[in-house]
Order: structure tokens, then C-alpha cells, then sequence
């Protein structure tokens, strides 16, 4: 899907369609984030780790992990009647980051995910976003047996900008990502320069005025 920002017809009611990355570090949690709360069956590019991987891939907190995305990982969940996500989930190893253009290409915005035990790993995907302005916020994931911080002193750790907002999470619980989700897509429409607050935006409808505005600042 190249553009999130398009218009389709469905049952005589339009649906919004928004696209959404989901970026982060190696071993991150962003395949299982996308399965968790997609209502279709997400497609997957995961392949076994091998031993040609030993000494490129870094293992450090993640030593249980057997597979790997090798291209993108996508899921699709509708918000209220009117509203579809599109997730977008891009392979964490620095060899692939040259299909990230195109993977963010029409998105609306991304969310970076943090691992504490592996926290650096996620700076390259907070300077992308913050170099091509894509709004996005952190969530941090929170892995059974890691160092349990405060959000501020993660936003400390990575000088993130006060207006972007960074929140604990589960990627293993759906109720979990809803709320990750929302809180970027507020912070999308907020962000957003042109927005009068009265006409949403063509295409897509994706000003406060539009029913994508109203749907998630509802909080659906």
C-alpha cells in the first residue's frame, strides 16, 4: 500500500484509511505488537537465525530469539466505524534500513519502540523520524525481567523533544497497543500545521474536523 491517505467506498460509508509504522531495534517486539492487534491474520517475513548471522547480529537481551524480520511485517485494525490502520512493521537490522523509505512512504505517523535493556538500539529510528518530520512517539516496551525505568527519565535518555510523547506498553496485550495507537495518531493530528480545525483534508480526512478526528480524539 503506498499511501495511507486515500479514499474508499464500503457499504455505502467511507472509510479513512491511515497507514502506520512501527519501527524500533532489533528484537524490539514490533512483529509481536502488529500481531497483537491486527484483525486479520498479519503477514510476516520473519526467517530463522542462522550462524551466518553470529557476530552481525547482536543478541545482548535478547538471546532467546530464533527468527527475524527480513522485509516488513503488516497488520490492518479498524477504529470506529469510519477508521482503518494499516501497520507497517520494519525489520530492525541496520542492513535493511534501505527498504525504510518506502515502508514510510504515505504514512501519517510511526511508533519508535524501546527496549531498556537495549535502549541505543532504538536512536536510529527516533533521528529517521525526526529528520524527515514524520510525527511519532516511543513506546516503551516493557519485556518480563528488564530494568523497570520511569517514562521521564527514558525521554531523558534519549533527548526526545517535549512535544513528543513516549508511554509504557505490552506489546503482547491488545488493549495495550490500542492505547499506543491512539496516542499516536492525537499526536498526528496535532502536529498537524494546516489544520483549521474546520474542513478536514483532501485526501483522506485526516484533520481534527474529520472523522478521523473525531474518532480518535473520542478516544474510540
Amino acid at each position: 500500500m503506498g499511501s495511507a491517505r486515500s479514499k474508499r467506498q464500503s457499504g455505502g460509508s467511507q472509510l479513512v484509511p491511515i497507514k502506520i509504522v512501527v519501527a524500533g531495534g532489533f528484537g524490539v517486539g514490533k512483529t509481536t505488537l502488529v500481531s497483537s492487534i491486527s484483525e486479520i491474520r498479519p503477514l510476516r517475513t520473519e526467517e530463522s537465525l542462522t550462524q551466518v548471522g553470529v557476530g552481525v547480529d547482536d543478541l545482548t537481551g535478547v538471546t532467546g530469539k530464533t527468527t527475524t524480520t527480513v522485509a516488513m511485517d503488516f497488520g490492518r485494525i479498524s477504529m470506529g466505524a469510519r477508521m482503518v490502520l494499516y501497520l507497517f512493521g520494519t525489520p530492525g537490522q541496520d542492513r535493511f534500513w534501505f527498504m525504510w523509505d518506502d515502508l514510510s512512504y504515505g504514512a501519517l505517523g510511526a511508533v519508535v519502540l524501546a527496549d531498556t535493556r537495549r535502549l541505543s538500539d532504538c536512536f536510529p529510528s527516533v533521528d529517521y523520524f525526526e529528520r524527515r518530520q514524520l510525527p511519532f512517539i516511543v513506546a516503551i516496551n516493557v519485556f518480563d525481567g528488564a530494568p523497570a525505568y520511569d517514562v521521564e527519565d527514558v525521554r531523558i535518555a534519549l533527548d526526545l523533544d517535549p512535544a513528543v510523547p513516549a508511554l509504557l506498553c505490552d506489546a503482547r496485550h491488545r488493549s495495550s497497543v490500542k492505547e499506543v495507537l491512539i496516542t499516536l495518531v492525537q499526536h498526528a493530528l496535532a502536529a498537524d500545521p494546516d489544520d483549521d480545525g474546520q474542513a478536514p483534508h483532501d485526501p483522506g480526512e485526516i484533520g481534527r474536523g474529520g472523522p478521523v478526528g473525531q474518532v480518535c480524539l473520542s478516544g474510540a
